[in-house]
């Protein structure tokens, strides 16, 4: 149908400045990039590398990473939230923005483009949180960096959506989401077990996993927990950019009626702008967000080959 052609020629692509998956990508490699120059830096400047290599951990590498130490963490309260922005391990940053790529990608097409930043955070810091009760009691010694818990929290919330979206349809259908996360996880705890703090690490990500679940439960009853960053980053970008306001809806457009059946009902004029204008909405919130009015504007069009 021409609709929903249309809708695909609509997706969200990487080079586009309001796809959350690109910004998200740019923001860990080049965090990345800046502290693997500032370390090439201290090992030029040092005559031996292991030198080099602790003063680096200690004048910068810590003021990026999430201490165990409770005490610790009080005085470096911003690591909460950029450590799950850093690497240190070439390997660790590529096989992180690689899955966050896969599933990130695929939660775009189906919640749209406002879903990805907030369960990357809310994933973030429910892993930070169990890392620091789990350190307590073990007696964790390194501290935490990476996506690990905010990947893990976008792969389970990818995978509680829609566990049965296929990929690769070419191989017998293609391969169900599930099989994929499974895959996922078992790498990801198993390269977790080899380390010496594997216990608060592993609670790190099984924290990020149950924030990814929690969140699209809340969105199956209907509440947004991500909405307030969303109108947080509508306003900085206003403030920045103040040419292109972002459109609030009219009055008329937020009523909600409880009744089954509504009191009135129109069938609206199919025009190319509002055609638009809906499959932008699909694209950033996700065709569940639609009013019923606007699903049926996508029927009629449909049947028209608009």
């Amino acid at each position: 149908m021409a609709v929903m052609e249309q809708n695909k020629r609509h997706h969200l692509m990487l080079g586009q400045d309001n796809n959350s998956l690109t910004w998200l990508i740019i923001i860990n490699a080049v965090v990345f990039i800046i502290l693997a120059f500032i370390r090439v830096i201290y090992i030029i400047d040092f005559d031996k590398e292991a030198d080099a290599v602790n003063a680096f951990h200690t004048q910068v590498l810590d003021w990026f990473t999430l201490s165990p130490g409770l005490s610790t963490f009080i005085t470096r309260p911003w690591t909460l939230l950029v450590y799950m922005f850093s690497h240190e391990n070439i390997l660790h940053v590529i096989s992180s923005l690689l899955w966050l790529w896969a599933f990130g990608y695929i939660l775009q097409d189906l919640t749209g483009n406002s879903k990805l930043i907030p369960i990357y955070l809310y994933g973030g810091v429910a892993g930070a949180v169990c890392f620091l009760i789990t350190a307590r009691f073990s007696g964790a010694a390194y501290p935490l960096i990476g996506a690990g818990a905010s990947v893990m929290a976008v792969v389970v919330a990818t995978t509680a959506i829609q566990p049965g979206y296929r990929i690769f349809p070419m191989l017998n259908g293609g391969i169900p989401l599930w099989i994929l996360t499974v895959i996922f996880a078992a790498i990801d705890f198993a390269s977790l077990s080899k380390g010496y703090d594997g216990a608060a690490n592993s609670a790190a990500h099984l924290g990020g996993a149950i924030a990814g679940f929690i969140f699209v439960t809340q969105l199956r009853r209907g509440k947004d927990p991500g909405r307030w960053m969303g109108n947080f980053l509508y306003w900085i970008d206003d403030l920045f950019n103040p040419e292109k306001k972002h459109k609030k809806q009219p009055v008329k457009q937020k009523h909600f009626y409880k009744a089954e059946k509504k009191p009135y009902s129109k069938t609206p004029h199919i025009t190319q702008q509002k055609l638009d204008e809906i499959l932008d909405k699909i694209n950033q919130q996700g065709y569940h967000l639609l009013t019923d009015d606007e699903k049926e504007f996508l029927k009629k069009a449909s049947r028209e080959d608009f």
